[in-house]
């Protein structure tokens, strides 16, 4: 039996991987990549050339903002070009979210996506996780955050022009969305795992009151 403490360090680098060559098969807002690598092997030695296809984009943010004084949660609805085949809605709630572009820190992409997404200025940020998605099909990398806000007045439709954004802005009770988590509504990476870290820690956020 493996003892858990080693998996602290990695066995394996990035020095163990070798990438043999790169076609490019699409190039556009996102792209597709033909990946051709081998790699060293658990038991000893190398692997054989392995071909595998992987989308590439940009690493993308999403920030869960919350209300500590209302004890509400503010989320956006758009339809989603990847849920088309939704039995029940391509429409789909989630967090703020935006991809981080060419000299952008993830926390700049979190202010300015707050702003054009929800109308709505963070007063206090935490960083939470960072996660691949499908990492055995796409490059992304998603760092997660909680953002305080006061949510008073948002809502209405927001969104770039420039960008066919056309963005719903729901303000919830904890309590209303945490009913629409259990019921399957918010099936996305993103909320689940924001949501999972609010609910830890909502009682520590609203004692700071």
């Amino acid at each position: 039996m493996s003892e858990g403490n080693s998996l602290d360090t990695p066995r394996f680098g990035a020095d163990d991987v070798e990438l043999i060559r790169t076609e490019y098969l699409y190039q556009g807002f996102f792209n597709l990549e033909r990946r051709h690598l081998r790699h060293r092997l658990f038991k000893g030695g190398w692997s054989e050339e392995i071909t595998r296809e992987v989308f590439v984009r940009p690493n993308a943010v999403a920030v869960l903002l919350y209300d500590v004084e209302r004890d509400c949660v503010v989320l956006v609805e758009q339809v989603r070009a990847g849920a088309l085949d939704d039995p029940l809605s391509p429409w789909k709630l989630e967090p703020v979210a935006g991809l981080i572009e060419p000299g952008e820190t993830p926390t700049d992409v979190v202010r300015r996506e707050a702003m054009e997404e929800a109308g709505c200025e963070i007063q206090e940020l935490f960083e939470l996780h960072s996660y691949y998605p499908s990492s055995g099909a796409c490059n992304e990398l998603v760092t997660l955050f909680c953002g305080l806000v006061d949510s008073s007045n948002l809502g209405g439709v927001h969104g770039l022009d420039e960008e066919n954004e056309d963005i719903l802005v729901h303000v919830l009770s904890f309590a209303r969305a945490w009913e629409l988590l259990e019921a399957g509504r918010l099936d996305n990476a993103m909320c689940l795992v924001t949501f999972y870290w609010l609910a830890r820690e909502r009682a520590s956020l609203r004692a700071r009151r």
